[in-house]
């Protein structure tokens, strides 16, 4: 039986993609093999209780939702992940897997929503991305960049437009509330008509700077 590095499970109102709003269950695994410059989830690089694959699946089903979101950290360390993210799909359940775009997402299930991140310039973690990943994304999948100044909206609209990402699957451009507002990077897509959605982190809307929401 498969065992993980879990740092939390909980449910929740999914915060980010396009399935912001809807009730979401989520598994957040430990470590990471970057360190982005905003990381909000530094807890995530060592706080860890180990548990079975039948232990998630339990602590999941107790929640009685139908969407599971496998996070990080980065879960695509961990080997046995795609196998948990199967174990959730023969269950009926959506699973989306949020991954930093620095490892293979062809080994994840091709029926999981694939949220990859692409690191911009000044998250201190730009280059990162590995390529060959662009050819695995379909219609069902996501491409996340969070943007910390205009010279990131720069780069990134040329990323997407370069690779047409848009028109592989959707992509979004969410504001590093830290440095920039989500009205500067809505007014940076409405004026260049980006071919890119607006995200925000909503459960930060709703519930602040806390950890297990």
């Amino acid at each position: 039986m498969s065992s993980f590095k879990i740092c939390e499970i909980f449910k929740s109102i999914q915060g980010e993609s396009t399935y912001a709003g809807t009730i979401c269950s989520f598994v957040r695994l430990s470590g990471c093999n970057l360190q982005c410059r905003y990381c909000d989830t530094l807890y995530a690089f060592d706080e860890f209780t180990i548990l079975s694959e039948d232990e998630i699946l339990s602590k999941v089903q107790s929640h009685g939702t139908s969407i599971v979101e496998i996070t990080g950290g980065e879960p695509l360390l961990q080997q046995d992940t795609p196998s948990l993210c199967e174990a959730f799909l023969d269950r009926g359940y959506r699973v989306l897997v949020e991954t930093n775009g620095s490892l293979d997402i062809s080994v994840l299930p091709e029926k999981c929503v694939r949220i990859v991140d692409v690191k911009c310039p000044e998250s201190g973690m730009g280059g990162s991305f590995l390529d060959s990943n662009i050819f695995y994304l379909n219609n069902r999948d996501e491409v996340k960049y969070v943007l910390s100044s205009h010279d990131d909206f720069t780069w990134a609209s040329d990323h997407v437009r370069r690779l047409n990402l848009n028109s592989k699957c959707t992509v979004i451009f969410s504001p590093d509330l830290n440095t920039i507002t989500a009205s500067e990077c809505a007014s940076w897509i409405l004026d260049t008509n980006a071919p890119v959605r607006l995200g925000v982190q909503l459960h930060k809307l709703i519930w602040g700077e806390r950890r297990g929401v």
